[in-house]
Parts: C-alpha cells; structure tokens; sequence
C-alpha cells in the first residue's frame, strides 16, 4: 500500500474481544469525520457483531461501507471488511468464550492483510488472554503472537506518548524470573533495536536513551544486586560503541522519574514490565499508545485494556485508541521517508550539495 503518497495512509484494525470495549473506542473514534482525513481505515469484523455492538450505544454519527474483498477499499471512508458472517452474542462486559474466538478471527484477517500489503499498518483494540490463550493461540498477548508471525525475536514493545517513549528490555514474564531473562546479549539486541527504530520510525539521527538498573538505587555500587555492574552497565557501554547513539546509565527508576530526568532523553529502556509502565500510566493513561518496534510491519494500540467493568455502558474513553491510530499512521510516513532517505545515500549527498550550491 505505500506506495499510494497522495492518499492517507491504510489502518487496518482488528476488533479485539467483542465483548470488551475495542468496539466502542473505534466507534467514537471514528464517528468524528475528521479523522478520515487523517487514514483510510479498514475494521475486520462483521456487519452483525457491530449492529448487536451499537444497541448498547447511544446513536452516533458513525457509518461504514461494507467491502467484498481488499481491492475495494474506498479511500476517506470507514471499510468494514467482513472476516465471518455467521451471527454472534454480543454480551459487553462478560469473558466468554466467544469473545476471544472473533478477536483471533479479527486478528488472523487483519494480520493476513498487513503481511499482503493490503494495508499499510495495523491498530489491535484489546482482547482478553484469559479467553484466547490456548494451543492454537499460545502467546500472552498480541506483541508475542506478532512477532512470532512477523519479528522472530526480534520485537520490542515501546510505550509511546508526547513526552516520553519508554522501552521494555523484559515483558510478560514473572518478577522472579526478570533478572535470569537479562543478559549482556540481550539487553544489547533490545537497546539495538530501540535505537533503530528511534531513527526509522521517529527522525531521530542520533537518540539519547536511559536505561535504569534493576534493583533499588540502581544497585548501589553493588551492596543491592551485581546486575547493573555485571550486566547492564557492560552491555550499554557496548550498545553505545557498536552505534552512534548516546545510551547513560543504569539510572535509579525511582528518582529517575520522581524528578523528570526521562525529559532529557528521547527514549527509557526499563527492565521489566510495571518498572516501565507504572510510571508511564501515570502520566500518560488515557493519551498513551503501545508500540510494537522491530517488526518489519507497524503495529500500535491503545494503552488500556478490554475494561468489562466498563463496556456497553458508554463509559470508555477513545483518546488512547484515537492516539493509536494517529501515531500508526505517522509512523506510516516516518518509516517510508526514511526508507526513501536511506535507499541510495550518493544521490541523497548529491541532491544536499547541489542545493547548497544554489
């Protein structure tokens, strides 16, 4: 789809549990008309789901056009493409069964899109491991699905708002199992990629990035813990000498972000999951996007989850899915110009030193 420069870019979403909120945020999201202005969007669901979906709404202004197939995608408007047919309880606010069976259904259709260049990324609304995890579906979430599909190891789940982007060197593992997952190999591959996709998907030609230790006071000059002298500490130093970025630490993540330091770098890697996303959800919980770099594909979603206590009662906020969808479609751009840029690096230098010629 990219190379269509004159037209928003194509965002494909995937419905997420049916019973949870994912339907609602992406109905107001897009019930703004203005937001077609800003993607061509394409939702992989069913006529039927959204219909029952909406009785638990209040009427809205939000309408779609049904296509038979990727080819009919019709720019500036919502694309409903149909992925099953067949009728569906819609129960909001309950863990059923059928709620994790169409979210993969969902998945599966807008993962197969995105892997055709049929749409240029993918915004995932949320859905429930509870009711989705099983042998055919053996990941915790949809970062592990997709880069078991489109990464092979090699993603990195970044938390994305205007002031700060925090990246996780751990994920969905246990607190007891964090510091054997961190080695001086594996923080480097995840500082690597992160600096990567600061360059690619940001326009940032040199980041600064902190990284914070693992244990209270970042160690303590190793009364608290070997892992920031023995561990961390070597592989930034060495992820700093194999790339032109600057990468300092390891920091102390309590007073790291207790004083505002993360505004003087472009980007955090934190050691494990709540290290990373409590600080981040404070300050950034409705307008936060999750952002899975390292894939050859774009991948975002909103920084929330199914919310069941909430759904069907009109209660959800759209700002992080709406945030989700803008940056997906940034990132569009950003990734494109950069590949652009990179593609041949004479003709580049050429066309600079003609213009500064003139």
């Amino acid at each position: 789809m990219t190379e269509i420069t004159n037209k928003p870019p194509v965002i494909g979403i995937s419905q997420g549990d049916i019973n949870g909120i994912g339907l609602e945020v992406i109905i107001k999201t897009f019930s703004e008309p203005a937001m077609l202005e800003v993607c061509t969007p394409v939702l992989f669901s069913s006529g039927k789901t959204i219909a029952a979906y909406r009785k638990f709404m209040p009427p809205d202004q939000f309408g779609y056009n049904t296509i038979p197939g990727h080819e009919g995608i019709a720019i500036r408007k919502f694309n409903l493409y149909q992925c099953y047919n067949e009728e569906v309880i819609v129960e909001p606010g309950k863990s059923t069964e059928n709620g994790g069976i169409y979210a993969l259904k969902s998945l599966t259709a807008a993962s197969d899109a995105l892997e055709n260049n049929r749409i240029d990324a993918l915004v995932t609304a949320p859905i429930s491991k509870n009711n989705t995890f099983s042998e055919k579906f053996p990941y915790a979430g949809h970062t592990q699905y997709l880069d078991q599909r489109f990464g092979k190891g090699n993603s990195l789940m970044i938390l994305v708002s205007d002031d700060m982007k925090v990246a996780l060197a751990t994920e969905h593992i246990p607190v007891s199992e964090v510091a054997s997952a961190l080695t001086i190999e594996a923080i480097i591959r995840k500082l690597s990629i992160l600096i990567k996709t600061l360059k690619q998907d940001f326009g940032i030609d040199k980041p600064k990035i902190a990284v914070l230790g693992l244990n209270p006071h970042a160690g303590d000059n190793g009364t608290l813990g070997k892992e920031e002298k023995q561990i961390i500490l070597p592989a930034l130093q060495e992820a700093q000498r194999q790339t032109n970025a600057i990468v300092i630490g390891p920091f102390s993540a309590d007073g790291f972000f207790g004083t505002a330091v993360f505004r003087n770098f472009d980007a955090v890697l934190a050691m494990y999951h709540d290290q990373g996303l409590i600080p981040f959800k404070q300050l950034a919980f409705d307008t936060g996007v999750n952002f899975t770099a390292g894939l050859p594909v774009i991948r975002t979603s909103p920084d929330h989850g199914t919310a069941f206590d909430i759904a069907g009662k009109n209660q959800a906020s759209e700002e992080s899915f709406r945030a989700a969808v803008f940056l997906a479609t940034d990132l569009v751009k950003v990734r494109k110009r950069y590949a652009q840029m990179t593609a041949n690096p004479l003709k580049i230098s050429a066309r600079v030193a003609n213009q500064k010629d003139e």
